[in-house]
């Protein structure tokens, strides 16, 4: 059986990864940082739900190590907000460091301490779940500093880690995964959660080592830099 890491996996888009990869048959080892939400209420025994905070190195050593084998997914898509700060002056100092250290470090994190489980013949598959809003060339409106800030370094460090990875046959995408109906994305976001997964899913299924590190969204379309 195949098997996928998912951080964030307790609500959300990452809960639906969840679901949708349970039905393929998957093993997933879901990751939440205080309480079980949405994996609650899933009955499956391919389901291994364990508490994870991407920020923790001692959080993330317990999570690996009751991994059990090779790990042939892993979606990074543990994140937060950060507050859409107005202007200059509101920005919260130590706020936007945690913002950063969740978005952008945690994946790393996660990344790093599972290396030597992503290494195999086959090919190694890690998704970023990144946002528009990392995208400088997008960057039209401000606000949001932090946040936006956090996705860019993200993208940043994906780009850099596939230039290593891909000796091990590891293999990296950046999803834009649209503006979501989540409690992040809020009620007036256009995209439903099932079509923003099922459009990644389609995507990742056709994912070669040759198209590590492209930043895309959940519909195909390439997103700029």
């Amino acid at each position: 059986m195949r098997v996928a890491v998912i951080t964030g996996a307790n609500r959300g888009i990452g809960n639906h990864w969840v679901v949708r990869l349970l039905e393929k048959g998957w093993i997933v080892y879901a990751g939440y940082k205080e309480n079980l939400g949405g994996l609650e209420v899933i009955e499956n025994e391919n389901l291994i739900a364990l508490q994870l905070d991407v920020t923790s190195s001692e959080s993330i050593e317990k999570f690996v190590g009751s991994v059990e084998g090779n790990v042939d997914l892993l979606i990074n898509n543990a994140g937060v907000p950060d507050g859409r700060w107005r202007s200059l002056t509101e920005i919260d100092d130590d706020w936007a460091l945690e913002v950063l250290n969740i978005n952008s470090l945690g994946p790393v994190r996660m990344v790093k301490a599972l290396y030597s489980k992503l290494v195999g013949s086959d090919l190694t598959k890690v998704v970023m779940v990144s946002s528009l809003m990392g995208s400088i060339d997008d960057c039209h409106m401000g606000k949001s500093y932090a946040y936006r800030a956090s996705k860019t370094a993200l993208n940043m460090f994906t780009v850099a880690m596939k230039k290593e990875c891909i000796e091990d046959n590891i293999s990296f995408i950046i999803f834009h995964p649209g503006w979501v109906k989540t409690r992040m994305g809020g009620d007036r976001a256009p995209v439903e959660i099932k079509d923003s997964v099922d459009g990644m899913m389609r995507i990742l299924e056709n994912h070669t080592i040759e198209d590590s590190g492209i930043f895309v969204q959940y519909d195909g379309k390439k997103v700029k830099w």
